[in-house]
Order: structure tokens, then C-alpha cells, then sequence
């Protein structure tokens, strides 16, 4: 797949927008690598705008914690640690599983439609063979999910988690990481997985529901461990 990201300006689109864009998109990409200086200078000669938008898109990268400031080091990439990617999936199945109780109890007939959407997308992606359409695509699957709580403090955990994830998303996608295994099947094994939580949903399946987001959870959590310490 070709990583390399290009600005597509939209017209009377901000500026800090179109440069936030940009810079999230070679982050979860990977292109700008975890723990990287980014030079103010050279991201300006990187995408062709301006100091001030650049300095509004890292200003609102910072309040993401896609990028961080150290007083000698300046702004970097955030870091993936293990110690932080243990604490990010302990985090995600307690907050998704916790999630269950909670939408079951509610009508979820909007966000289910929602849900079913994005999964299409998801397989559009897999189809167009579009290893960053793919993470946003399972991004908003799973926000959907949270919406169905509809609860704005969940909602806006599973946020911050499921941000902090689009960098292992990426590896995740991107990577034969089993060689027994072939990338297809991984994809074919998310897309299936996101219909049973659909229909689980949809059914109110409380204890079905639980058990499908813990081993869906398990599966990326998996994946994600063998590839950081093979």
C-alpha cells in the first residue's frame, strides 16, 4: 500500500484543519514514526502551509496525545509502549464490556443502522485493499457501538481509547503478523466479528454481546503483542 499521504486541499477549508489532517493521518500511518521530533521547519516543508496552521494542528494534537513537548526534545510522536498498550487494552475491555449493560437497556435502532454502515465500510476497504479507510472504518464501527450507550462520558472514553488504537490498528492491518495465517483472513474475521456484535445488539444479547467484544478485544490485543515483542 503506498503510506505516503498527500494533501488534498478542500476548498475554504482551514488551513490548521488541512494540516491536522495531514499530520493524524502520517501518524496513525506511521509514516512519522512513534518518539519522532517534529521539526516546526520541516513540517512546513513537509506539507506546504504555513507556521501558524501548523502550530494550531499541534496545539490540538497535543490535546489528543498524538504528539507530546519535552522541554529539550521539543514536540514528538507519541510513543508506544508496551507498558501503554497493556493499560490501553486493559482499559478498552473493561470500558466496552461495561458498555453491554448499558445499551441493552436503550433503543440502539439509529446506531445500529449506523453500525451496519460503517462495518460496509469496513469491507469496501478491505475490498480497495485501503489499510487506513480500514482503521477509520473499524474507528467508527466501534464509536457506534459506544453511541449506543448513549452516554457522553462513555462515549467520549471509548473516544480517547479507541484514538490512542488507530496506530495499532494500523500495525495490525498492515503487518503478517501469524505467517500461517494470511492478512485476508484476519480482515475477513474482523468484518464477520462486527456482524455478531451487530446482531447481538440488535437481539439485546447481554452475556453473547460481553463474550463477543472480550474475544474480538482479545483477538487485536493478540495480534498486537506478538507483532511489538516478536
Amino acid at each position: 500500500m503506498n503510506n505516503r499521504s498527500k494533501i488534498q486541499k478542500i476548498p475554504k477549508q482551514p488551513l490548521a484543519v488541512t494540516a491536522y489532517e495531514t499530520i493524524v493521518r502520517r501518524i496513525i500511518c506511521l509514516e512519522y514514526q512513534p518518539s519522532q521530533h517534529l521539526e516546526e521547519s520541516q513540517l512546513v516543508e513537509d506539507l506546504g502551509i504555513g507556521r501558524t496552521p501548523i502550530r494550531e494542528a499541534l496545539v490540538r494534537l497535543h490535546g489528543e496525545k498524538m504528539v507530546e513537548s519535552h522541554p529539550k526534545r521539543g514536540v514528538i510522536v507519541r510513543p508506544i509502549t508496551l507498558q501503554n498498550t497493556k493499560a490501553m487494552f486493559e482499559s478498552m475491555n473493561l470500558i466496552e464490556m461495561g458498555l453491554v449493560d448499558i445499551a441493552i437497556k436503550k433503543d440502539c435502532s439509529t446506531f445500529i443502522k449506523r453500525m451496519n454502515a460503517t462495518n460496509l465500510n469496513v469491507q469496501k476497504a478491505i475490498q480497495k485493499n485501503d489499510v487506513f479507510g480500514l482503521v477509520e472504518a473499524n474507528h467508527e464501527f466501534h464509536m457506534n457501538f459506544a453511541r449506543c450507550s448513549q452516554n457522553e462520558f462513555l462515549v467520549r472514553a471509548v473516544g480517547d481509547i479507541r484514538t490512542e488504537a488507530k496506530r495499532l490498528s494500523y500495525l495490525s492491518y498492515d503487518n503478517i503478523i501469524d505467517p500461517k495465517k494470511p492478512i485476508e483472513a484476519h480482515y475477513e474475521v474482523v468484518f464477520q466479528e462486527h456482524e455478531k456484535i451487530i446482531k447481538a445488539v440488535l437481539e439485546k444479547e447481554g452475556p453473547g454481546l460481553k463474550e463477543l467484544i472480550h474475544d474480538h478485544i482479545m483477538t487485536f490485543r493478540q495480534r498486537i503483542i506478538v507483532f511489538m515483542t516478536s
